[in-house]
C-alpha cells in the first residue's frame, strides 16, 4: 500500500527514521536521504514495513529507494499520476524503472551516479 505522508505525519519518524543516516541506503543509492520540511514522501509500506518510496518537493523528485522493484514501481506510478514532476536529479540505479514508468531519461554529463528524469 502506497501511503503519502511528510514530516509531520504521525508515525512518519517510526516508518522513516531509520532510513535517515542510513550508510546501507546511501552506499547503494549515492545519494542522501534527508527529512526536510519541505519534501512529501510516497511510502510504499507493507506490514508497516518501508519497501519503497520517493520524496518530492516543489514537483521535483528529491530521493528514490526501493526494496522491492514492484513496490517502487508502484510509488513512482502514483507519483507520476499526481504530480507534474519537472527535471529532477535522481540515482542512476533505477534508470529501468524511471523508464518503465514513462519518465524520460536523460543522462547529463559529469553526472556518474545520477540521471535527469523528466
Amino acid at each position: 500500500m502506497v501511503v503519502k505522508m511528510n514530516n509531520k505525519t504521525e508515525k512518519f519518524y517510526e516508518y522513516m527514521g531509520k532510513i535517515f543516516g542510513s550508510r546501507l541506503i546511501q552506499n547503494q543509492t549515492n545519494d542522501r536521504i534527508y527529512d526536510d520540511d519541505s519534501k512529501i514522501w510516497y511510502i510504499y509500506l507493507d506490514d508497516e514495513k518501508v519497501l519503497a518510496f520517493v520524496s518530492i518537493s516543489n514537483n521535483i523528485i528529491k530521493n528514490v529507494y526501493g526494496i522491492k522493484d514492484k513496490c517502487l514501481k508502484d510509488v513512482l506510478e502514483q507519483v507520476k499520476k499526481e504530480n507534474k514532476i519537472t527535471f529532477s536529479t535522481v540515482t542512476n540505479i533505477y534508470e529501468k524503472l524511471y523508464s518503465s514508468t514513462g519518465f524520460k531519461v536523460n543522462k547529463t554529463e559529469g553526472l556518474k551516479n545520477f540521471v535527469v528524469i523528466s
